[in-house]
């Protein structure tokens, strides 16, 4: 593709008018610069600020997008295409440590040929700098969004350009750790076409979009709106009706039943009733596919920022089964719900663990345990919606909470029923009396105290989805606003305590 746009028109398009502040000093820093004469080096950088008309490759400061306060770091590829020198990296550490200091969400704009080569190793060792100074941004709870132009390579790609919470790219950009012309030279072969592009990265989950320039400002906002420390701040409700509970008593057959009809909402139907200001994130952000089966989100879910790990019943049906990959990406939620400070949403609704060679080969059964693990310690409020299917250890997987939900006809259980009557009785004939027999209803799971809260549907969900989804915003308003108000150290010693003791406390 052509070069990216240049600094200031990209700037243009993406903050709020005259709302940028530079954050750029002339710095008091000499590097070493071997194997050239200091008079050479010096007469290159005269040529690159007048070519540029920047004093550096990199530009930091602040500015508005949206409306909300953004830090900036951005490179230059007009100067000396945009490699990291002594001078750049400290510029790059000082301004993220700025950014820390004053609580901004930072937007890294990295295009670079890498390391200065006329600075030599010192230079190299700058992305050391600039990645601890990301380390301690995001330890920090900060959230740090990257949009990689074209081209991106080497090591700022290896630093500072891979750390985002949130990963973008320009459409067509070159993105690579090795530049194409350097793996040619070294090999004599020319690096295969498609790979080091922008889409194909998103393709394989190492990025999770491809963002025209003019959509940046838009993807950003909806980001921040979520993340940032700026944006926490969480509506009153509305006076609402009292959602009252659904008596006990529903055939464990029936909402079996109910779940499986296609016509029932999903969690794109309450993602689109509930939720605002929805960002996706896409694959597990260590090259692997996106896995379709699973939704993580940023949001605000009835006005509350949220991370929202949910099962797609719908894209299950569609073919993408819930494997391992799909739980590495559930966990990759968890993590940046943890790092950021957000509680966490899950939704379950699914028929089972995918159940294949290719799943037991990638560690299925491992990435349950760590789901469990995860959840059950994670120092952020947890609520579990039980939407519909809950089935085996791929329910289970996103169960561990403070406070359980479940729709009237959702249910949970260790197998499909009828892959329980083949257990007890080897066929499958029986699954209507090994339902009701197991305990698997949603009244049933309010009794044995599995479920906190078991919301109405009349008679299901699918005769009716909005007045159910109207009913289910109503449930998750009071009940995520109660559940964020807590402690969350209390939080995760009641939540391990109440999973320790299920099944003999109380019944």
């Amino acid at each position: 593709m052509d070069r990216s746009l240049g600094m200031a028109d990209l700037l243009a398009l993406l903050i709020d008018p005259d709302t940028y502040r530079s954050w750029d000093t002339l710095l008091d820093v000499h590097p070493p610069v071997p194997h050239l004469e200091a008079e050479t080096y010096a007469a290159q950088l005269e040529r690159a600020a007048a070519k540029s008309g920047s004093d550096e490759s990199v530009l930091t400061g602040s500015a508005r997008i949206r409306g909300h306060e953004v830090a900036i770091v951005a490179g230059d590829f007009d100067f000396l295409a945009g490699s990291i020198g002594v001078v750049a990296g400290e510029r790059l550490a000082a301004a993220i440590e700025r950014a820390q200091r004053r609580r901004l969400p930072l937007l890294a704009l990295p295009v670079s040929g890498g390391t200065r080569m006329q600075e030599g190793t010192i230079a190299f060792l700058q992305m050391l700098k600039v990645a601890g100074a990301v380390q301690s941004f995001r330890a920090a709870g900060l959230p740090y969004v990257v949009y990689l132009r074209h081209p991106t390579t080497g090591g700022v790609l290896a630093s500072w350009g891979s750390l985002g919470q949130l990963m973008l790219a320009e459409p067509g950009a070159l993105v690579g750790f090795l530049g194409p012309r350097v793996y040619e030279a070294l090999t004599g072969q020319p690096f295969p076409a498609g790979v080091q592009v922008s889409e194909n990265l998103a393709a394989h989950g190492v990025i999770d979009a491809v963002v025209a320039p003019a959509e940046l400002a838009a993807v950003v906002a909806r980001f921040v709106a979520v993340a940032g420390p700026a944006s926490r701040a969480i509506p009153l409700l509305d006076p609402a009706a009292e959602v009252a509970e659904p008596p006990a008593g529903v055939d464990a057959w029936d909402s079996v039943v109910a779940s499986r009809d296609v016509r029932r909402p999903g969690l794109r139907e309450l993602l689109a009733a509930a939720a605002t200001d929805v960002t996706e994130l896409h694959g597990t952000g260590e090259g692997e596919v996106d896995q379709p089966a699973v939704v993580v989100a940023l949001a605000r879910l009835t006005g509350v920022p949220v991370v929202l790990l949910g099962q797609d019943r719908a894209a299950q049906r569609a073919g993408s089964p819930l494997g391992p990959a799909a739980l590495r990406k559930a966990r990759r939620g968890m993590r940046l719900a943890g790092r950021l400070r957000l509680p966490v949403v899950t939704v379950i609704d699914t028929t089972g663990a995918d159940l294949s060679p290719a799943a037991e080969e990638g560690g299925l059964a491992a990435e349950i345990a760590r789901c469990l693990m995860d959840l059950t310690t994670l120092a952020v409020p947890v609520l579990s919606f039980l939407l519909g299917a809950g089935t085996g250890g791929g329910a289970l997987a996103f169960l561990p909470a403070d406070l359980v939900l479940c729709a009237q006809h959702g249910w949970l259980s260790p197998l499909p029923p009828e892959g329980a009557s083949v257990i007890l009785h080897r066929t499958p004939d029986r699954a209507a009396e090994l339902a009701r027999w197991q305990g698997v209803a949603s009244w049933e799971l309010r009794r044995n105290r599995i479920v906190d809260r078991v919301i109405p549907e009349h008679d299901s969900a699918a005769d009716e989805p909005e007045p159910f989804l109207c009913r289910v915003a109503t449930v998750l308003a009071q009940e995520l606003r109660a559940l964020v108000a807590q402690d969350a150290h209390t939080l995760v010693l009641n939540r391990s305590r109440r999973w320790r003791e299920i099944g003999t406390v109380g019944h």
